[in-house]
């Protein structure tokens, strides 16, 4: 791994912050790099800079990890529980929602009061989420569980997001994601083979056990090795009307919702490939547990080369460039990835080679798309991050149960819903995203 990118902040971030009655009058227009301001805290660099990825990549891979797991389990689960398949995905649905909702509390909260407490706060309720989620005796507390460990999570999302802006911004805050990504991307590439070989050696409810552990490890690391990044002068009050007008603010921001409304898109995109996927391959494909995970893991590898082509494109083309790019691959790939299924021309194999480009698009799409948001609003960073991780959650939570309402006959519904989200998103990039030629 090279040395870190160099340090950025917006102009933003030179106006104070820790008056309540703080209002951004302007945020930047382009993705030119802009200066580190004398208060932000001191960049990692060298080793510190390579501890700083896999420590941080390590806690983002919890949420992840959280999701992916358990996917394997979902058909015995529908069994055990004597559940529907919808209901069973309704599971998945508490997950993402609770980390959509919980993000937009915990934004201010990080804002408020450092990113600290709250990133080790969230470590703790998800341990207690994942063992209530080893005993639960219904498929609804068992969703009950799951939107606790999304409330958790949710935490770990923001505080991340928010600790990179704190210390980068612009290509910079962009290269130090698709870091990041390289690590989390282990996190779904190996989730579902890790699942189904637990579920070789226990129940689905093994699979939770090992997410309390995994959970009781990241809360140690995180004590241990993560510095508090935000600085006392900088923090936000935690007040009703101010954290009213921070998120009025960012709503009044049409690039920053435009912004917000592709990344969600493309979540609800790959979470509805998370959703579906088991269903798909394995039920109808009939793929068994080790092959599902073997296949799973080939298409994220898509996700990961996306996620680490974009540090070198990012030396040529500007961030914006790369969402619009990466947009438009996917709403390719998902429309012949529809055709494909509900034609049957190709089978498997025109089933698997379209999702693998719709995992690079979202692999090239979604290191930028919070990079080029949070680069506008980085004095409210936490408070960004969540608005932008709730719209993330929240539409690909809503994306999932579609699938399973539509029906578990085909391939088609997944298809379907990923076409339309896909497409959606190159839309919203078409009509916000104006490319900017920005010379030396």
């Amino acid at each position: 791994m090279t040395a870190a990118p160099e340090t950025l902040t917006d102009a933003t971030a030179a106006t104070p912050t820790n008056t309540p009655t703080h209002r951004t009058t302007a945020t930047p227009t382009s993705d030119r790099p802009v200066v580190r301001t004398p208060d932000a805290p001191d960049a990692p660099t060298g080793r510190s800079y390579v501890r700083f990825v896999l420590v941080l990549g390590a806690l983002i891979a919890i949420g992840p990890l959280t999701i992916d797991t358990y996917l394997p389990a979902l058909p015995s689960i529908t069994r055990d529980l004597a559940a529907s398949e919808s209901a069973v995905q309704g599971t998945l649905t508490g997950i993402l929602l609770g980390m959509g909702l919980g993000q937009l509390l915990v934004g201010p909260l990080a804002d408020a009061v450092g990113r600290r407490r709250p990133l080790i706060a969230g470590l703790a309720l998800h341990i207690a989420a994942s063992v209530f989620c080893a005993f639960a005796p219904t498929i609804e507390l068992l969703t009950v569980g799951r939107v606790i460990q999304g409330l958790g999570n949710a935490a770990v999302a923001v505080v991340s997001m928010a600790m990179v802006r704190d210390l980068f911004a612009g290509s910079a805050a962009a290269t130090m994601l698709s870091r990041l990504m390289l690590v989390m991307g282990l996190a779904p590439v190996l989730a579902p083979t890790l699942g189904g070989f637990i579920l070789q050696l226990t129940s689905w409810r093994g699979v939770f056990v090992i997410l309390a552990v995994a959970g009781t490890l990241m809360v140690t690391l995180a004590s241990l090795a993560l510095r508090e990044t935000l600085p006392v002068e900088r923090r936000r009050a935690l007040a009703l009307r101010p954290v009213l007008s921070t998120y009025g603010m960012l709503l009044r921001d049409r690039t920053f919702v435009g912004l917000v409304l592709i990344s969600g898109l493309m979540f609800a995109t790959l979470f509805s490939y998370i959703g579906g996927s088991s269903f798909v391959l394995q039920d109808i494909y009939g793929l068994s547990v080790t092959q599902f995970g073997l296949a799973f893991g080939l298409n994220s590898l898509g996700f990961l080369t996306g996620s680490q082509l974009n540090p070198f494109l990012l030396k040529r083309f500007a961030p914006r460039q790369l969402v619009r790019a990466g947009v438009s691959i996917g709403a390719v790939a998902a429309l012949v990835l529809l055709a494909s299924a509900a034609t049957g021309i190709g089978g498997l194999t025109m089933i698997l080679v379209p999702l693998w480009f719709l995992l690079f698009a979202c692999g090239l799409t979604l290191p930028n798309t919070p990079a080029l948001a949070l680069t506008r609003h980085g004095e409210a960073a936490g408070t960004a991050a969540a608005l932008l991780g709730a719209s993330q959650f929240v539409i690909g939570g809503a994306a999932a149960p579609l699938i399973g309402a539509m029906g578990s006959d085909s391939a088609v519904p997944m298809a379907l819903v990923m076409a339309v989200t896909a497409s959606l998103a190159a839309v919203v990039a078409a009509r916000t995203l104006r490319v900017e030629v920005v010379t030396a």
